[in-house]
């Protein structure tokens, strides 16, 4: 029963016996607390039940909770594999009442399962209380039977829990073990409290008042328990090891550290396998819980915990990357308790194999310059902070490595040197931003940015967390407070809304506190980094520090995941459709469709559509599911993965792999295939849906040209694309009805319809024409002689404007000699007028004169043309016989002179 997995079980089961609701764990990222970087306590995700914001149907919970303390105010990754009980990843066991039972309930529960279930011998335990809490002192007495001398007061904030500075809060009840006078320390509370004879391993929190104001509290009126025993320190106790390092999961994992690297894990680099075993623990979750490394935020922290493992490594002597090969190890260890560890093993092995390549070589770089830079240094001596920030900033060598690899040789960094190289630069960088012709609205990111660093995403796992305003905007400009009905902009800590990028539309949704709301209808990525909320404040008032609930519209995020993931699979589609030379030249992902534009030569035929279709379409039956890796961006590329046009990438990057190779071949020889190990693999920081099945169906509903050489495709999926092909089938289905025909038979008929349709169009146009050329308004003849000249004027009526160019060739053909001129008015009332001239004239009557003395009288502004026809119009219709006169008259000027 000693072993760590026996314990976590028995604990667990202990307390399902007594009622508790056994829980899950919850990320490392928490999702419900903003203010912290990691979940460091088994508390954290139950916080929103213990302050009443959360109803659960359950009153008593019991949970193994992963946690970590490695970044922010609790941080003791230097501590790490130097001392007995320091880790960065550890498990807390707890149980927790929510206005259920309360002290005795939960000192009871405590006594039972430490000296009954877990056997610990009572002459080795005692307790603190809060040095006025009369009660708990009484109920250690009455339950367990301490002496006196066995039940220690303490005065101190140790034993005394609060949430924050305001809100829930209370006296704890901490339980020792005296580990023997052969360990040095003493008791809690006295001079030597901090050695390691009396191990603490379980407090218990009495979560009774609520803290209103400094210095004043009042009674909850449900007082609840929170509890947290350290499973490791607890295996360390039960079996018999002063150290967490030699429980039986180190000993396994330390154990595969020196058969991977030939060293004993117990000799004089022992520091160097516990420092691999633990922060190996403390990356896979990390990873496993969509952390990945950055140069930001978590993402730093979990970078941080990576090399200074790999760092470790290679002090071992480890000749090639050494992370990735214990991974197996772990997942053996504690999968059975984390099954993400099994899910997630792939992603973890790629994301380590990667960063501890890319280190060795940003390592032996860095190293290679320090050697030179500091050659002619004495001990105690100090790298200028320009060389430091040099290595950092174009060698990528953070500022703790160097200090790291420096300290050994007993010399340090100037620190103020470097934080002056850093400003100067990002004054360089706003100044070319100044310059680069941007407004004076986006420079403001700039002060922000520096200010608050980069919003951590969180959107890759979750939909919705909670944040901690940063800053705000309105119009443009930096605001301390957004009041009810202002329009803005929100910038979080973190954030679970996808900020517009790659083609992909930014996710709105809400915000919500206790009489807030602010309504996102847009998200923004400024400078890479900052997610910008746009919206309006539809309630109360939004200052900076507050904590809102975050939550994103989930139907709308679905429908762009369904479409993003099918913009990968129609790329793929198309390149074995059309051939390898189809690259993506743009594309957008909305909600209700997506557009895909593409190098492509010329239209796509019906049966090239309806082959992208059937290979699309067979990739998401097969619902496959849709794979995410971190790599380096030249070790994706090299390994096929294909990066999209218009997306920046740095040097890591999000490879999504849907699909698999036997699916999606070609049914005809269109085009030779392409082989991946998936169907598509593809560059991509956007959002995908988790299996390729749950896009449901791809309908491809447009194509069309954007350039010389890119097409344009539209497509819908999933709901969209059902409710379109409804909407189709049904107006098919009426077409069909009206032209009294079975639906397969409706395009024959209208086929027909539409011949039938031309040809008594040409018919009608015929008659008219015939029938306009009868005879001249009001009994007129149309041709009369002018010095000799035959001219034919008529006006027209039922003829299109349009159509006079063909009637004056045809009336010029019948003169043989002569001008004519026909006029006539549209649809809607303007005039036009056409004025021909035989070619044996042109030297005498020039077209383009006689046209326009005809558009002065239509109210137009000239006409143009050649000497033999020209064309002109104008706004009256009623002045078409005056035009034909004033042709006549310019005729009639032109022979007398």
């Amino acid at each position: 029963m000693s072993g760590v997995n026996q314990i976590r079980t028995t604990f667990l089961d202990f307390f399902s016996r007594n009622g508790h609701e056994k829980v899950a764990s919850s990320p490392l990222v928490p999702l419900n607390d903003p203010t912290l970087m990691f979940t460091n306590a088994g508390m954290v995700q139950f916080k929103n039940v213990f302050t009443g914001f959360e109803k659960r149907h359950y009153a008593r919970a019991t949970s193994a909770q992963k946690c970590m303390r490695a970044g922010g105010k609790h941080n003791d990754l230097d501590n790490v594999g130097y001392t007995a009980r320091h880790l960065t990843f550890f498990e807390m066991l707890g149980n927790f009442s929510f206005g259920d039972y309360f002290k005795e309930g939960a000192i009871e529960l405590a006594w039972t399962l430490v000296s009954r279930e877990l056997g610990l011998p009572r002459e080795r335990l005692l307790v603190t209380v809060y040095h006025d809490d009369d009660e708990a002192y009484g109920l250690w007495k009455k339950i367990a039977g301490f002496s006196d001398d066995r039940i220690i007061r303490i005065a101190s904030s140790d034993n005394f829990w609060s949430m924050g500075d305001l809100g829930p809060c209370g006296p704890c009840s901490e339980i020792f073990y005296d580990q023997g006078e052969s360990v040095a320390g003493g008791p809690p509370g006295s001079p030597d409290e901090d050695g390691d004879r009396f191990l603490e391993f379980w407090n218990l929190v009495f979560m009774q008042y609520d803290q209103t104001a400094p210095g004043e509290r009042v009674p909850l009126p449900r007082p609840s328990i929170d509890t947290g025993m350290g499973l490791e320190r607890i295996a360390a106790l039960l079996q018999g090891v002063h150290s967490v390092f030699d429980i039986d999961l180190f000993r396994r994992l330390t154990g595969a550290v020196a058969d991977a690297t030939g060293v004993d894990a117990a000799g004089p680099q022992a520091a160097s396998h516990r420092v691999i075993a633990d922060h190996l623990r403390a990356s896979a979750f990390l990873v496993a819980d969509g952390v990945t490394p950055s140069n930001e935020g978590r993402g730093y922290v979990l970078r941080r915990i990576m090399r200074r493992a790999m760092r470790h490594a290679q002090l071992l002597g480890a000749a090639e990357p050494l992370m990735h090969r214990l991974v197996g190890a772990l997942v053996t260890e504690m999968a059975q308790a984390y099954p993400e560890l099994t899910r997630a093993e792939r992603l973890i092995r790629d994301t380590l194999l990667t960063e501890e390549t890319r280190f060795r070589q940003t390592l032996a770089r860095g190293l290679a310059i320090l050697d030179e830079e500091t050659a002619t240094l004495a001990q105690g001596g100090s790298l200028s902070g320009e060389t430091a920030f040099k290595l950092y900033d174009t060698y990528g060598f953070p500022l703790d490595l160097t200090e790291d690899a420096l300290r050994s040789r007993g010399l340090s960094v100037d620190k103020a040197g470097f934080e002056t190289a850093m400003a100067r630069q990002r004054a360089e960088a706003r100044k070319a931003w100044a310059g680069s012709g941007e407004t004076a609205t986006e420079s403001v990111w700039f002060a922000i940015e520096e200010r608050v660093g980069a919003t951590e995403f969180l959107g890759y796992d979750t939909e919705k967390s909670e944040g901690i305003v940063v800053a705000l905007l309105h119009d443009g400009a930096e605001t301390f407070r957004l009041e009810p009905g202002a329009r803005g902009a929100v910038l979080l800590n973190q954030t679970p809304f996808y900020a517009e990028s790659g083609g992909q539309i930014g996710d709105i949704g809400e915000m919500r506190a206790k009489g807030v709301r602010f309504r996102v209808t847009n998200t923004q990525k400024k400078l890479g980094g900052l997610f910008v909320h746009e919206g309006v404040v539809e309630e109360g008032a939004i200052t900076p520090g507050l904590a809102l609930e975050l939550e994103i519209d989930h139907s709308r995020r679905n429908a762009v995941r369904a479409n993003h993931s099918a913009t990968h699979i129609l790329h793929e589609a198309l390149r074995r459709v059309l051939g390898d030379h189809v690259a993506q030249k743009g594309s957008l992902v909305a909600s209700d469709r997506l557009r895909f534009d593409f190098t492509h030569p010329k239209p796509l035929t019906e049966e090239e559509v309806a082959e992208v279709e059937r290979i699309a379409n067979e990739v998401v039956q097969d619902n496959a599911p849709v794979d995410t890796r971190l790599m380096a961006q030249d070790d994706a590329i090299h390994s096929g993965a294909r990066a999209l046009f218009g997306e920046k990438y740095g040097d890591e990057v999000r490879v999504v792999s849907m699909g698999s190779l036997s699916t999606g071949q070609p049914s005809t020889d269109l085009a030779p295939t392409d082989q991946h190990h998936a169907f598509s693999v593809e560059l991509c920081g956007g959002t995908h849906v988790r299996r390729t099945g749950d896009i449901g169906l791809v309908s491809i509903v447009s194509q069309g040209a954007v350039a010389s050489g890119v097409r344009r495709i539209e497509a819908k999926t999933a709901e969209a694309a059902r409710a379109q092909l409804v909407a189709d089938s049904r107006a098919l289905r009426e077409v069909a009805a009206l032209v009294r025909v079975p639906v397969d038979e409706t395009p024959a008929r209208l086929a027909a319809l539409l011949e039938e349709r031309k040809q008594l169009e040409r018919e009608l146009a015929e008659a008219k024409r015939k029938l306009a050329m009868g005879g001249g308004a009001n009994g007129a003849a149309p041709v009369r002689e002018i010095d000799g000249i035959k001219l034919f004027a008529k006006a027209v009526s039922g003829i299109d404007p349009k159509d006079l160019k063909s009637l004056v060739d045809e009336q010029k053909k019948a003169l043989g000699s002569g001008v004519v001129a026909i006029a006539s008015a549209s649809a809607d009332g303007k005039a036009g007028i056409v004025v021909g001239v035989t070619a044996d004239l042109t030297t005498t009557y020039n077209a383009v004169d006689l046209v326009r003395a005809a558009s002065e009288k239509l109210g137009g502004k000239g006409g143009g043309g050649r000497p033999d026809l020209a064309q002109a119009g104008g706004p009256d219709a009623s002045a078409l016989e005056a035009a034909l006169a004033a042709i006549e008259d310019q005729m009639r000027m032109k022979a007398a002179q």
